[in-house]
């Protein structure tokens, strides 16, 4: 059993961490810290702290899960690694590229395992994606479009919509876009950006148009927070065809509804979301696969235990800060920016 602890008692740890931990039999959950007062009711006979940095030193976890704010990652993670414990931090991964440098340097040095948490990489409708460019049914993609929209016209208060570094719909939904977009087609040549603070009163960027170059194809990821029409998911356009998709993969809201990741069913996605497929011998229905988060953590383990690939490299990891780096450089300039091609 692996000794496991999460900072952090938020969303993301109620949502997509401590359920799949529960659910992975070679994890042992020993220890949160929040100062939220519902934990010790929730959790009663785990260790308990009250922030980050006394969980690492006080506890004996041998994998600590760090769900805190994004501009605390680079301090827990680099805190967690130096106390000799595995590491997985939540997208974003750090909040420049010059800590996550840092960080994988660190985690290299003291011979422990640093991951960063891209569970969309298993939504259902990113498996069917990926499984339809593999068949080669589409021909050479030629161009790529993907879309993270919300209808939420009104800003929020709450620190990821709040000034300062690591904010940000670019920080927050930016990561799951250009993630998918480098395990589709990795590295682009350059990139072009608009980001944008667009709804009145925002404090940070809320609105994202991405533009990764290849010499081949292009790519397009965007966000918008005025979105209150069916939501585009994909839509790719290659030399043999066309597919599209609209509707998020359904694992958030079950769990969000308090479902657990258990059961043959789990991740299904109802028909009527189904994406199609247009060629020149017509239109199909392409089923869905099922998504199943719950693969992350179970490759996770894999790589703890016995040596496998992480889930998510570290170079694609590292490269998502880059990008991100340079979409805000690019938006600023106004200019489209060459991406280098070493990541470490």
């Amino acid at each position: 059993m692996i000794r496991t602890a999460v900072i952090g008692y938020g969303l993301s740890a109620r949502v997509f961490h401590l359920p799949f931990i529960r659910q992975t039999p070679e994890l042992e959950l020993v220890a949160i810290s929040s100062r939220q007062p519902e934990l010790r009711q929730d959790y009663p006979h785990l260790g308990l702290f009250r922030d980050g940095a006394a969980l690492i030193d006080g506890s004996d976890a041998e994998l600590v899960v760090i769900t805190s704010p994004n501009d605390s990652h680079f301090a827990l993670a680099r805190r967690a690694l130096e106390a000799g414990k595995h590491v997985l931090v939540e997208k974003p991964f750090v909040v420049s590229a010059a800590e996550g440098e840092a960080l994988i340097e660190l985690a290299a040095s003291r011979q422990r395992a640093l991951a960063v948490y891209h569970n969309r990489r298993f939504d259902g409708d990113f498996l069917t994606l990926q499984q339809l460019l593999q068949s080669g049914r589409l021909g050479e993609v030629r161009y790529f479009e993907s879309h993270f929209d919300r209808f939420r016209p009104e800003p929020r208060a709450r620190w990821r919509e709040q000034a300062g570094v690591g904010s940000g719909i670019l920080f927050d939904l930016g990561p799951h876009l250009i993630d998918q977009a480098l395990a589709l087609f990795g590295t682009p040549q350059a990139i072009s950006a608009r980001c944008r603070e667009l709804r009145e009163g925002a404090e940070s960027t809320d609105f994202f148009h991405l533009m990764l170059h290849y010499p081949q194809h292009e790519v397009v990821l965007h966000s918008s927070p005025f979105c209150a029409s069916p939501t585009l998911r994909f839509m790719v356009q290659g030399t043999q065809g066309s597919y599209c998709k609209y509707g998020l993969d359904p694992q958030e809201d079950a769990l969000r509804a308090g479902h657990a990741p258990e059961g043959a069913d789990w991740g299904l996605e109802p028909a009527v979301q189904y994406g199609q497929l247009h060629t020149a011998d017509g239109c199909e229905t392409v089923a869905t696969r099922p998504g199943d988060y719950r693969q992350f953590y179970r490759a996770l383990v894999r790589a703890l235990e016995h040596g496998d690939p992480l889930p998510v490299s570290l170079e694609d990891a590292l490269l998502g800060i880059r990008l991100i780096e340079l979409a805000l450089r690019s938006s600023r300039e106004g200019r489209r920016l060459a991406v280098g091609e070493n990541t470490l």
